[in-house]
């Protein structure tokens, strides 16, 4: 099954860090978000990618054609000017074939996934956000889409609350905790899997994913839902950025399953 990542996005909310680079490209631990995710689908034995692009769509076609040199330690012959690779044990290489499409800089996220609908009317792919990371188990995720027999699953988390908790002992705080990962009710984390079926709902580049393809499924009984009640969280703010640089940096970060 191909995978496809919606990755054409502004980031406005980014600030600064998405003035040069689409949002998918801002990084996490020296890596963009978007190679994270690519990491997640590789690790369960998805290598087929499909990036819609858009803003800045350059960046990330530079990155992945230089991605083997980026990747790899080199010998450079200034003087001859050449350069060799060095093959190296510490080393594994990424086995991914990537097909990089602007879908145009203005076009609504369904407007994006219709205009890949040559790539993708044979079989069932799986599609998410470019900005998004998750311990989702993948393969059940494909297991739930089959049992339900309806032309697309999501996966639905409970996000981050907005603040952090306040635990008291009498009227003294006994422990102040971070925002919980449970939040309130569910929402769509991305991490879906679709059906060819589907374009037919799509009219053009005008069409929000959500609201034209999404709740148009659920109203006809067409979407069926995976509930992931762990970890999630995708990058919409500067905050979220550090957050996750701060689980990326600890011992065990919870969507490294590579």
């Amino acid at each position: 099954m191909k995978v496809v990542i919606l990755a054409g996005g502004l980031g406005t909310r980014l600030g600064e860090e998405t003035v040069n680079i689409p949002k998918p490209m801002v990084e996490i631990g020296g890596r963009p978000i978007l190679w994270h995710i690519m990491k997640i689908y590789s690790s369960f034995g998805f290598n087929e990618f499909v990036v819609a692009l858009g803003y800045k769509a350059e960046v990330v076609k530079r990155y992945f054609m230089n991605y083997h040199l980026i990747t790899s330690d080199c010998t450079v012959d200034v003087g001859a000017g050449t350069m060799h690779l060095l093959d190296s044990p510490q080393q594994k290489r990424d086995d991914w074939v990537i097909h990089l499409i602007d879908t145009g800089l203005n076009t609504q996220t369904g407007g994006r996934l219709k205009r890949l609908e040559p790539l993708l009317r044979d079989e069932p792919f799986m599609l998410t956000y470019g900005d998004g990371v998750s311990n989702v188990h993948i393969p059940s995720l494909i297991e739930r889409h089959h049992q339900a027999g309806r032309m697309a699953t999501i996966t639905a988390v409970r996000p981050p609350a907005r603040f952090g908790g306040v635990l008291f002992d009498g009227n003294m705080v006994s422990e102040f905790t971070e925002k919980p990962q449970a939040g309130e009710g569910w929402v769509n984390g991305g991490f879906m899997v679709m059906t060819p079926d589907i374009f037919q709902f799509i009219d053009g580049d005008d069409d929000p994913l959500e609201v034209k393809l999404l709740e148009t499924l659920a109203n006809n009984r067409q979407l069926a839902a995976y509930k992931h009640d762990d970890f999630w969280q995708c990058m919409d703010t500067v905050r979220d950025k550090q957050f996750l640089e701060r689980l990326w940096n600890s011992p065990n970060p919870p969507w490294r399953k590579w």
